[in-house]
């Protein structure tokens, strides 16, 4: 279990009401953090800890645009070991925060040619193929309801905000729907075939978890997709996570150009 109390401490009274979690090589968001204050998640009891290349585990919180931020800078995957409710339990303490909206980005595959690495995708919506869900136990009724509503998961207004700004500032962003596998391997040329039947537009292995478990506790989820590469089958080289890394990096300017911007509009 989280120490609530102690992380409240670490904040310093600081009372930020958005959350960032940034995905595999997106850390750069975080640079422009002004004023931050950097606290290591090892340093808070019962707190989980990332495991993968590109997430360095760190709380930053300060100003981003017109707004305080807390920015989780690193993000816990199912694959790593870690239970659907860890996620969960991350996200509640957010809520119990004060935090009322969440902006969530990832690493992601192309399941459509026009979804080029380096690019933009604006989640619309979800598939959860990995076969978890962070809602599974007893329910807490004080948090959210039993049977929550995932009909305006990737709340509306906010991604009608967020492609007004990008195209004010010319930055491509189409939307499309996000499907998550448990990973960690990269997904077969079968499988790919298979999600693009299914009507997914990009492929991972995060980002569904925080979403199911942010809408359950009320708070509102915008989030944006990285392009890192095609599918298995729609590319000639095979799939690594250096690429995924470096290719995260290309499009993480124009992701922090958006996000800065978006939070210095609303």
């Amino acid at each position: 279990m989280i120490n609530f109390p102690q992380l409240q401490r670490l904040l310093q009274d600081r009372r930020p009401q958005t959350a960032i979690i940034l995905g595999s090589g997106l850390g750069a968001v975080a640079d422009n953090i002004e004023n931050p204050l950097i606290i290591d998640y090892a340093d808070i009891e019962g707190f989980p800890r990332p495991g993968v290349a590109g997430h360095s585990g760190k709380i930053i919180v300060g100003r981003l645009g017109r707004h305080e931020v807390l920015c989780l800078q690193g993000r816990f995957h199912l694959y790593e070991g870690h239970a659907p409710q860890v996620i969960a339990e991350v996200v509640q303490a957010l809520k119990k925060l004060g935090i009322l909206r969440l902006i969530v980005t990832n690493a992601a595959g192309s399941l459509n040619p026009e979804l080029t690495p380096g690019s933009l995708m604006l989640i619309k919506d979800h598939i959860n193929f990995s076969g978890r869900n962070p809602l599974i136990g007893p329910n807490d009724d004080n948090i959210g309801p039993r049977f929550p509503d995932m009909s305006n998961a990737y709340d509306r207004e906010m991604r009608r905000q967020l492609e007004q700004l990008a195209a004010k500032h010319g930055i491509a962003l189409p939307e499309g729907v996000y499907l998550m596998v448990l990973g960690p391997n990269f997904e077969t040329a079968a499988e790919i075939r298979a999600f693009r039947v299914l009507g997914a537009d990009a492929v991972g292995m995060s980002t569904v978890p925080e979403v199911i478990a942010a809408v359950h506790a009320g708070i509102k989820v915008l989030a944006v997709s990285a392009i890192t590469n095609f599918g298995t089958g729609l590319q000639t080289q095979p799939l690594s996570h250096e690429e995924t890394i470096a290719n995260a990096a290309r499009a993480g300017g124009n992701l922090t150009s958006l996000i800065t911007a978006y939070l210095e509009e609303y």
